[in-house]
């Protein structure tokens, strides 16, 4: 699609840096209008749902994005899931992989479309957009080997047993929080309005009143608490979306909001290129050798 970049055009023949902002702006939109269809046709072709559902351009964002998935059915509850998913994960700040990797790419005034799929290669790693894939594998293990929504008793020593063995648990900790994720709160209440019987839903809610007390008594863990990662997969797993490689897509279709969003801010901005500090070998050993 970057042949199609407004800015690209514009730039080849030369307008003024006031200017960038506007161009940028035009691809922004242009890219958040396409994206639905595009995450939608993954989904069908990549899972063999069938024939392509063109967009209904009387349907807004979400509801057009559900509508081409296939997914109507399922009704308005799922619907308002996909559409707190899209809002709570399209702005992360510019402290993570895919908006930092963005607004790197962006930076150097290579257009969104560059930039925006230089973000989601980030998104791609299991360490940034396919955590929640991770955190759910973790809970339908431990629902077979429990066989069933374990009870709390039984995820505290399952939880010890993998500390003791050096793994994390999945959807626990965060980098820079150092509170229960706002995100994770937004959605653990939907899921107790929406699906508070589901299995799986359960074995989050036992999960999240067993995992921080322990947690807290490791003097080297800084947060105890469950991160967005946690709880999403469990509510899309209710809702029948249980093609987990597909989650980072729907991930990408939200962020992609967000990276054009600051795109968009840092021309009108102006803010330079990003050049990391370089340092000499002198000062490296300055730093260690005291």
């Amino acid at each position: 699609m970057q042949k199609e970049s407004t800015f690209a055009h514009h730039y080849e023949d030369g307008i003024n840096k006031s200017e960038y902002w506007r161009y940028t702006l035009e691809d922004a939109l242009n890219i958040i209008a396409k994206l639905p269809a595009i995450a939608a046709a993954i989904y069908r072709i990549r899972y063999d749902k069938g024939e392509l559902i063109q967009p209904d351009p009387d349907m807004r964002l979400t509801d057009d994005f559900v509508h081409m998935l296939g997914l109507e059915a399922s009704g308005e509850e799922f619907l308002k899931l996909m559409k707190l998913f899209l809002v709570a994960h399209s702005d992360h700040e510019g402290g993570n992989v895919s908006s930092f990797t963005s607004a790197i790419v962006n930076s150097a005034l290579s257009d969104l479309y560059y930039s925006i799929s230089a973000g989601f290669n980030g998104l791609a790693g299991p360490l940034h957009g396919l955590a929640n894939q991770e955190a759910l594998k973790w809970v339908l293990d431990v629902m077979k080997k429990y066989n069933g929504t374990p009870s709390k008793e039984q995820i505290t020593e399952l939880v010890n047993e993998t500390l003791a063995s050096g793994q994390v648990i999945p959807g626990y900790g965060h980098a820079v929080l150092r509170v229960v994720d706002p995100r994770f709160e937004a959605f653990y209440q939907f899921g107790t309005l929406h699906c508070p019987e589901d299995p799986v839903f359960k074995t989050v809610i036992h999960t999240f009143e067993v995992v921080p007390e322990i947690l807290k008594s490791i003097p080297k863990i800084q947060n105890p608490w469950p991160n967005v990662d946690a709880v999403t997969g469990s509510l899309l797993h209710h809702y029948g979306l249980r093609e987990f490689s597909y989650y980072t897509v729907i991930f990408a279709l939200s962020r992609s909001i967000g990276l054009a969003s600051q795109a968009v801010m840092n021309r009108a901005l102006g803010t330079p290129i990003v050049r990391p500090k370089s340092v000499t070998t002198s000062w490296l050993k300055s730093q260690v050798i005291k």
